[in-house]
């Protein structure tokens, strides 16, 4: 089936850029390139409302696509946040997309499965019991062939199996667009909720507030069994605890049974749990859809940032009346729906 197109009013852009953060020199006389750069649009309304601007960080094999448009050709969150009377930046990660990937540099990528997209992402046959509430993906129906749904399948791409890496470079190059920017709102997804807390932490005084879309979790480890962490909770790089965690061995947990029956069981920290002074007093949105693989956990990633002293507001989307929606809440039917939820309370905030 051949792709409808929708062509979207863009009167409210008053300027757009298009640059390019980070990244080092590489490689032998005549073979030197430049890698590990970090590409970046920005939009301007015409009249700006708000001072911070927002910088939107896509999620694990996507890119900045995922702001522009919706894919059946409904408007994007980066138009309407523009159209709201913001100034919005989209941060494509390095080795993604329009970032230069170097395979000598960054070594192998994987990618998601159409398998495991559709399953995950757009149906309602997921393997956690929410999914069967699962009704807002803009698709008419599961064909391969299907508009929207071929649509969607056709953006995602390649990237780095370690998040890691992925944190490292994203801090690097996000630092230095946050000095371009000045004081921002980040706006992070998935897996890159950790670049949100990273950056935060490393130069709190250029982050204004965090909007948290179901941030990379659980924390510390999904396996049960052991209480070993795999990750420092909220990232896989170290943050400035207090006192410091300079180990994975160092981090005590304990095992937080579910609250209820739909919701798992997880690691936090035993108490008394470490502090993120670097954290605390910045705005924090940790929103959670009510059809996501996420709905089951990230009351963990929750109670640990109340366990490290960071106040924030945990909101599930359906306990404000937002049904049925998935984990890539920004494409679904809805999506202007919870845009304008993330806006009031950026406005009270």
């Amino acid at each position: 089936m051949e792709p409808k197109l929708s062509f979207i009013d863009q009167s409210h852009i008053a300027k757009k850029a298009v640059f390019y953060v980070g990244g080092h020199y590489t490689g032998k006389k005549e073979k030197t390139h430049l890698c590990n750069q970090m590409y970046v649009e920005a939009y301007f309304p015409h009249t700006l409302l708000y001072p911070h601007p927002i910088i939107m960080f896509h999620g694990a094999g996507q890119t900045n696509v995922n702001w522009m448009i919706t894919p059946d050709g409904r408007m994007g969150w980066a138009d309407y946040f523009v159209s709201k009377g913001f100034a919005v930046y989209l941060a494509e990660q390095p080795a993604r997309g329009r970032s230069a990937y170097h395979p000598e540099e960054n070594g192998p990528r994987i990618y998601h499965s159409v398998e495991s997209l559709i399953r995950r992402f757009t149906s309602d046959q997921g393997e956690w019991p929410q999914s069967r509430k699962h009704t807002q993906w803009p698709g008419e129906s599961t064909s391969l062939e299907e508009g929207p749904l071929k649509q969607f399948l056709a953006s995602q791409v390649e990237y780095l199996p370690s998040n890691k890496d992925s944190q490292a470079l994203v801090l690097a190059a996000g630092q230095e667009l946050l000095n371009i920017t000045g004081p921002a709102i980040l706006l992070t997804h998935s897996q890159a909720g950790p670049f949100g807390w990273l950056l935060a932490d490393a130069c709190p005084q250029l982050v204004k507030g965090i909007v948290a879309m179901e941030p990379s979790g659980p924390p510390f480890s999904a396996h049960l069994t052991s209480s070993a962490a795999e990750n420092y909770g909220l990232t896989e790089l170290p943050l400035h605890y207090d006192p410091p965690v300079e180990k994975l061995e160092e981090l005590k947990l304990t095992l937080m049974k579910a609250p209820q029956q739909d919701l798992s069981d997880g690691w936090i920290f035993q108490e008394p749990a470490p502090q993120l002074p670097r954290l605390q007093g910045i705005p924090i949105l940790l929103l959670v859809s009510e059809a996501s693989y996420h709905a089951q956990y990230d009351h963990l990633t929750s109670r640990v940032l109340h366990q490290c002293g960071v106040q924030h507001d945990f909101v599930r989307l359906e306990e404000r009346g937002i049904r049925g929606n998935g984990h890539m809440m920004m494409l679904e039917k809805n999506n202007l729906e919870i845009a304008d939820l993330i806006i009031d309370w950026l406005k009270k905030s």
